[in-house]
């Protein structure tokens, strides 16, 4: 579940305490090219104010005045269609032979929408099931390999866990890099054993801890769903946290610094108990190689290359080239 769907939820969970008619628009079907994916979402409430998206404007336009003139029903579910036609894919700004199907569900007080988010926000990875006519909703354990189901009937959507990403160091790459990876829902922790660097940390929504970072590491009880960045460039610092964090499940790892460091970092960690296929999960340099240089340049690198190995079959460990030529950071 991205940010986008998070806040999505969160918005009827507050509008519940309200008296106003409530609905979760998912889209459920592409035809074509769409704006929206199947399983984007859009909470909307009776007086016309909507949180999340599933086209580039149009559709939600037409939604917010269905729902201000009272023209969506609140005892079942609606399945509708836009873009059917050339005319109506150019009404409604659909690219070209674009068209989607949409699942308009009415939120009343149901206790599913907390439920969900509970269980998002402890890292459960889970299936909610909507039948349709009834509106019943179940709530069960997801895999990996599930994704979203639409027959007609029931509508099955998968949800969680929130990814979470471990920084080590408080610097100034690490806090341009909490505040871009806040945007793409990953709950940031920081770490960082140096007092004085703790002092000046102030991203919001983080977690900042003084532990030692190999410490961290095991606390964290990292899984795929966890990414561990290093940044301070300090080996004391940083080859504490990697040598956990190899042995781990965690989806990504990765360490700050130019190709040759990177080099005798793995020399160094080679030394320890870690084998070889371990130490070549190891992202070094860090991030896609986009001649980055600036703090705010390397957080891009870094979450760039966290959406290309998310999106698509990850390339071999060690296979990405520099990002960080500069001396300052050699």
């Amino acid at each position: 579940m991205d940010s986008v769907d998070l806040s999505v939820l969160k918005s009827l969970q507050e509008w519940q305490a309200g008296g106003l008619p409530l609905w979760l628009v998912t889209v459920v079907e592409t035809f074509g090219s769409s704006p929206r994916p199947p399983g984007a979402m859009l909470a909307l409430r009776g007086d016309g104010v909507a949180v999340g998206s599933v086209s580039g404007g149009c559709i939600e336009d037409d939604l917010v005045l269905r729902a201000q003139r009272g023209q969506l029903v609140l005892d079942r579910c609606e399945v509708v269609a836009y873009g059917v036609t050339r005319e109506e894919a150019q009404r409604f700004g659909l690219p070209c032979g674009g068209a989607m199907r949409l699942v308009i569900e009415p939120v009343g007080k149901q206790a599913w929408v907390g439920q969900v988010l509970q269980l998002v926000q402890s890292h459960r990875l889970l299936r909610r099931t909507l039948h349709l006519d009834s509106l019943q909703v179940v709530i069960d354990n997801a895999s990996r390999s599930d994704s979203m189901r639409f027959d007609g009937a029931t509508l099955a959507s998968v949800h969680g866990p929130c990814w979470r990403m471990l920084i080590i160091g408080a610097g100034q790459t690490s806090s341009y890099l909490a505040r871009m990876a806040l945007a793409l829902d990953y709950k940031v922790i920081v770490c960082d054993p140096r007092a004085e660097m703790r002092q000046t940390w102030d991203v919001a929504d983080t977690t900042l801890t003084g532990a030692m970072p190999d410490d961290a590491v095991l606390a964290l009880q990292a899984d795929a769903t966890t990414v561990i960045i290093a940044l301070t460039h300090d080996p004391k610092l940083d080859d504490m946290a990697l040598l956990e964090a190899l042995k781990s499940p965690a989806f990504y790892v990765g360490a700050l610094g130019s190709q040759a460091n990177n080099a005798k970092r793995r020399a160094r960690l080679a030394l320890f108990d870690l084998s070889s296929d371990e130490i070549a999960r190891l992202h070094g340099p860090v991030g896609l190689d986009i001649g980055s240089r600036t703090p705010p340049e390397i957080a891009v690198s870094i979450l760039a290359h966290l959406i290309s190995c998310r999106n698509q079959p990850a390339p071999a460990a060690g296979a990405t080239q520099a990002v960080n030529q500069s001396p300052a950071i050699a």
